[in-house]
């Protein structure tokens, strides 16, 4: 399995970060996802799930900050285009970021469950986008949490690819 994401400079680009313009941003958070294709899934995939984190957000906060969780894509190759978190064309389900969480506390505000983009306090900080193919169908409604996905994923993993997107504070 292949996972192709365009980096600009070796770095995710500007409009899906903290860069980003005012108008693609909420609560001061960017809320464009970043368009990537996922390519040679296996062929006995039923679903691909994926989730975008950040480890290197634990010496900061304490945990690996959760930015975007998807489940219920079809186990078929698939390109994700920009902003589908927004837009949901491929019909998925998304679980809850960091932000629904007590440290942000946004609730059940919709940046909670869909893409939250990067925003490193300092230097540069490698955000991993892991994409998982499944041996079965998940059953889950938006705001599932990413422990849950973890749970019932163990066992039933084909495959799975780490790809790091760098962004730059």
């Amino acid at each position: 399995m292949k996972v192709n994401v365009q980096l600009d400079n070796n770095r995710l680009p500007d409009k899906y970060t903290r860069h980003a313009a005012e108008e693609f941003k909420q609560n001061d958070f960017p809320i464009v996802s970043f368009p990537f294709s996922i390519e040679d899934v296996p062929a006995d995939t039923k679903e691909i799930a994926f989730a975008l984190t950040d480890l290197d957000s634990i010496p900061v906060c304490g945990f690996e900050w959760i930015h975007w969780l998807v489940a219920g894509l079809d186990g078929k190759d698939v390109v994700v285009p920009e902003n589908a978190s927004q837009e949901n064309p491929l019909h998925w389900t998304q679980g809850n970021n960091s932000s629904a969480g007590h440290i942000y506390n946004l609730g059940d505000q919709p940046i909670s469950h869909k893409y939250m983009g990067p925003k490193p306090p300092s230097g540069v900080h490698d955000y991993t986008l892991t994409v998982y193919a499944l041996d079965q169908k998940l059953n889950f409604k938006d705001g599932f949490w990413y422990n849950e996905l973890l749970h019932n994923i163990e066992g039933h993993i084909i495959e799975r690819v780490k790809v790091d997107l760098p962004v730059e504070n």
